[in-house]
């Protein structure tokens, strides 16, 4: 092993020194008494635990030569002193850095200082893989200018495209080559703004081309080894580097002859403190911001609140706009994404009413394929792929073969923007696109669908409470039909509602609740106790659901429900959510197996926007069952079973229909017992959503969102599945016209009927509630 003369231990040195021919010249005790006398002068300048033998050899060369002290004998505070003198050496020796390593390329480097667009391709070059699109290149330039010569820029992206990336890399081109002394990050909130702080942290860290070419800012935060407390005693030839490096602020080292010497960045939450931010530098010179880049600084809720939007746009105008203090103007940089027509983003970008931001909006797709006909077959094909075999493989395939036909017309504005499964950009955004077209339409147009909040109130929790009929618990009111029942599964408990229809839907809730019971008026999902784990303690997820769905079902569907005339009835048709992803190859397999598989359904809500192609509109394809904004399709692959797929939207808007009709009135729904206090919990859950109006293609839609502030929407989903059911029992509005009811045929053993009939075959009608009485056989 070869050895390093500068940075040896004391035993190294004794080995090596007594291996020669003269043969044992020094002992190995003696030399670790001098290394710690006299330590800092023959130590190595990399490691204070070795020694440099060229020093060490120096060294005894001069103790040699000089001439004998004279004997004096030391007290004990002369002995103390020195050893205080020797520490504070080795203490300063460890502090300072040393020299700085060379720039590696210095003409790189330069090539990058006043060029943004190859500064990202240089030195981030895995960041910004894929080719740039022509709105790249107009936001590289945009953000070049307001760096290096000042001014506003606010822009919208697609999401996904690398805006708040381009806004992180202009924060550290500002600070390496000393563009911008002050650099200010805000975020929505400051948390946000933190995350885009750590991500500029860990660049200045590990990246291995920042660090060869920019050594007088990264060797010292380098030489922290992620110990902020060293930061206050780093040295530079003596000197303080005077180095921050904190959770939410950076101060750049000051190094003489470093453009990026003491350039400092500060994090802030747009909606916290940011007035009068100053730093006073060594030299005493105090400074103020100069550039601020403010990162997406709206969230949803905001987005949907006409005063916390005038509360935000307020403060850009005023407290951010004002950091750089009286006689200057402020750079800056807003990347941001129009969640809602009119919110923050909206009006900044607007020119006409904010013209010093130079707004740009960009689109993911600013010309749709002509052939519209060839992506409904497509969306058809995918919607069965992913229930079928969980990836879009097959649509993928039909897009190939008809790859001409269906990109004809389309423009997009980055190619190289795909899937791996996709082979194309248009491809892509027509996913996104069908997958939500609201959210499409705002998080990758720039151009969310007009939405308001529509005119009809809905009824409050205690309007809803206190539509009660008087009826007992499970009891039916006269007139009913029909009794339906749906299940929302959850990881830890099961919501479900039973449900009393007539043909012209009039509804009575006859029962609702959790399996397992939460003995209790109030909980949420959240703090449920017991759960089905808790029930089934040795069972994984799928086990434990399938366990608990088993349980609730046969306790429910062998109940009879009786009627006021004493008419009994039981449950005729049911469906369990499949939506949640963790549970629906389970909740397939339970259908699939069930003994009450002839009445039980696999269900799927899916969104169906203002620009969606409505269910109405939907072709039967043969052996399609399709209904009143519901159908059931046509199944094959690894779920071969029936399962029914609806719109949200429409039954959501049509259960808040029913009950807003008075009591008494046709197509009313209410609810069991007298005492509207027992209903709380399940108005709040029927109140846990509110509808907007959204226009799109033509037509008007309204579309249900979760409120801010609400987390359990759960019965609301269970009373939905209920009318669905109902509809395809034959159910109907008279604005609906007649509905045909789904025939349900139950089990009938031949060896029962000649029993009955030993002397002459019958035919056995079929039930509706699949129960035949040996009376009834022989009036017929």
């Amino acid at each position: 092993m070869a050895i390093n003369p500068t940075s040896m231990r004391p035993v190294e040195v004794a080995r090596l020194l007594n291996s020669t021919e003269q043969g044992f010249v020094l002992p190995q005790a003696r030399i670790y008494r001098e290394f710690n006398r006299v330590g800092f002068r023959i130590g190595s300048n990399t490691d204070s635990r070795s020694i440099n033998l060229v020093k060490y050899i120096a060294w005894l060369v001069d103790e040699h030569n000089a001439p004998p002290a004279e004997s004096e004998v030391r007290t004990y505070d002369d002995i103390r002193e020195a050893a205080r003198n020797r520490s504070a050496e080795q203490s300063l020796t460890g502090r300072d850095i040393g020299d700085l390593p060379e720039v590696t390329d210095l003409e790189r480097k330069k090539a990058c200082e006043r060029d943004f667009k190859l500064f990202c391709e240089t030195y981030f070059h895995d960041t910004y893989s894929l080719g740039w699109s022509k709105d790249h290149l107009k936001a590289i330039q945009k953000i070049e200018t307001a760096v290096l010569s000042g001014g506003l820029f606010a822009l919208a992206m697609p999401r996904g495209s690398g805006k708040s990336s381009l806004a992180e890399t202009a924060c550290l081109w500002s600070m390496l080559y000393g563009h911008r002394a002050f650099v200010v990050l805000i975020g929505s909130t400051e948390s946000a703004a933190l995350e885009m702080l750590d991500s500029i942290k860990t660049e200045l860290e590990v990246n291995e081309l920042l660090a060869a070419d920019f050594p007088e800012v990264i060797y010292p935060i380098a030489a922290l080894d992620g110990i902020a407390n060293r930061c206050a005693g780093q040295l530079y030839k003596g000197e303080r580097t005077r180095i921050t490096w904190t959770s939410n602020e950076i101060i750049l080292p000051t190094i003489a002859g470093s453009k990026a010497s003491g350039t400092i960045v500060r994090v802030a939450g747009i909606t916290g403190r940011l007035r009068g931010m100053k730093y006073k530098r060594s030299d005493g010179k105090s400074i103020r911001p100069n550039l601020v880049i403010i990162d997406d600084p709206q969230t949803s809720e905001s987005a949907a609140s006409l005063e916390q939007t005038r509360k935000r746009v307020r403060i850009l105008a005023g407290d951010i706009l004002g950091l750089a203090g009286p006689g200057h103007k402020i750079a800056g940089i807003m990347p941001c994404t129009i969640i809602r027509p009119g919110d923050m983003a909206d009006i900044i970008l607007d020119r006409q009413v904010h013209p010093d931001w130079n707004g740009e909006k960009t689109k993911m797709v600013y010309q749709f394929p002509v052939n519209t006909k060839l992506w409904e077959q497509y969306a058809e094909v995918r919607a069965e792929a992913l229930r079928t075999d969980g990836n879009i493989k097959a649509a993928t395939e039909f897009y190939l073969a008809n790859r001409e036909a269906m990109d004809m017309g389309a423009v997009v504005s980055w190619e190289a923007r795909y899937n791996h499964d996709e082979v194309s950009a248009i491809q892509h955004a027509m996913n996104l696109k069908l997958q939500d077209e609201a959210a499409f339409w705002s998080e990758y147009q720039n151009d969310p669908l007009p939405e308001n909040i529509g005119d009809e109130t809905i009824l409050s929790v205690d309007e809803i409470a206190g539509k009660v009929n008087g009826l007992g618990k499970g009891r039916m009111p006269m007139g009913a039909d029909h009794i339906t029942m749906f299940v929302d599964v959850q990881k830890a408990l099961l919501f479900y509602t039973v449900v009393a229809w007539s043909h012209d839907f009039t509804g009575a809730v006859i029962d609702y609740g959790t399996w397992p019971d939460q003995l209790r008026r109030q909980f949420s999902l959240a703090d449920a106790r017991p759960t089905i784990q808790e029930f089934f303690p040795n069972a994984g997820l799928e086990a434990g659901l399938y366990g608990a769905l088993k349980a609730l079902t046969e306790d429910y569907f062998n109940r009879e429900f009786e009627r006021e005339d004493g008419a009994v009835l039981k449950i005729e048709r049911a469906m369990i959510d499949a939506n949640w992803g963790a549970s629906t190859d389970i909740i397939y397999e339970f259908c699939r197996q069930s003994q009450f598989g002839a009445i039980l359904l696999p269900s799927h809500g899916r969104y169906v926007g203002a620009g969606s192609k409505p269910m109405t509109e939907y072709k039967k394809q043969p052996g399609d069952r399709l209904g009143l904004n519901w159908m059931i399709p046509n199944v094959r692959g690894k779920r071969a079973i029936r399962h029914c797929i609806f719109d949200a939207n429409f039954w959501k808007s049509f259960i808040h229909a029913r009950l807003s009709v008075p009591m008494g009135d046709k197509g009313c729904l209410s609810l069991f017992g007298r005492q509207p206090l027992q209903h709380q919990l399940l108005a709040e859950h029927l109140t846990a959503e509110y509808r907007v109006k959204t226009t799109g293609r033509g037509r008007t839609v309204e579309e249900w969102k979760l409120r801010p502030e609400r987390s359990d929407n759960h019965w609301f989903d269970c009373l939905v599945g209920c009318a669905v059911c109902a509809s395809m029992l034959g159910a109907t509005l008279p604005e609906f016209g007649a509905a045909k009811a789904m025939t349900i045929r139950p089990k009938i053993k031949l060896s029962e009927q000649r029993k009955a009939f030993p002397a002459a075959s019958v035919s056995v009608p079929h039930t509706v509630s699949g129960k035949l009485k040996l009376s009834e056989l022989r009036k017929r």
